[in-house]
């Protein structure tokens, strides 16, 4: 008999390309469902959050939709949560757009501002520098390119892990104009700045990893 297939939720709150990650995640191997539903999230093997827009777009949608309280709620007892594009950038402890300071889930020290480039937004495929023990990107060659369309983004990484016993979070970094966080893999949490489901065989492979780990 074949092991079931694991589910998955994408987070339904308004702000998301919803359909595109449902495909790439059936395509890598999940049972997938399109809701915001309250038992459902937080009864999936894995939950996705995507984002699109505006950090404070994103983050009005989010509380509003309880997704906010879900996510923390699912990490509290070490259930998988994953972050894609701005589903990743309201992560961190606030976001900077305009001038306008929005606070986010704070699940990560630091903040998520413009890109230091001078062509913005960054739009297209670019490589990334993954740890060498990066679950996310195992079997995946060095110059594997993923799929970015983004404004802002979080340029350092503060978040320090003193004690012995728990793992440091795995960072990986991409460069446009400067380097800023492309992926975070820190237990239960991960997230990339990229949209896997647009990456191709790339992102199919990181949507499998992902899954294989739920």
């Amino acid at each position: 008999m074949s092991a079931a297939k694991k589910t998955v939720v994408v987070f339904d709150y308004g702000f998301g390309n919803v359909r595109s990650a449902e495909r790439a995640l059936v395509r890598a191997g999940a049972d997938v469902e399109i809701t915001r539903d309250y038992d459902k999230a937080m009864d999936a093997d894995g939950l996705l959050v995507p984002g699109v827009g505006a950090f404070s777009a994103c983050m009005q949608g989010l509380r509003s939709a309880r997704g906010d309280w879900i996510i923390g709620r699912r990490l509290s007892g070490g259930r998988p949560v994953m972050g894609i594009c701005v589903g990743m950038q309201i992560l961190f402890e606030r976001g900077i757009e305009h001038g306008v300071e929005t606070e986010g889930l704070d699940e990560w020290p630091g903040t998520v501002g413009p890109l230091k480039a001078p062509v913005v937004p960054h739009m297209g495929w670019n490589t990334v520098q993954a740890p060498a023990d990066s679950q996310a990107f195992a079997g995946l060659d060095a110059d594997a390119r993923f799929y970015f369309v983004h404004s802002y983004a979080a340029h350092d990484w503060t978040l320090e892990t003193t004690n012995p016993l728990i793992r440091a979070p795995k960072v990986t970094w991409a460069t446009h104009g400067a380097p800023f966080v492309a992926a975070v893999e820190n237990g239960a949490l991960w997230a990339t700045q990229f949209h896997p489901e647009k990456s191709g065989d790339a992102g199919a492979r990181l949507l499998t990893n992902w899954i294989e780990t739920l």
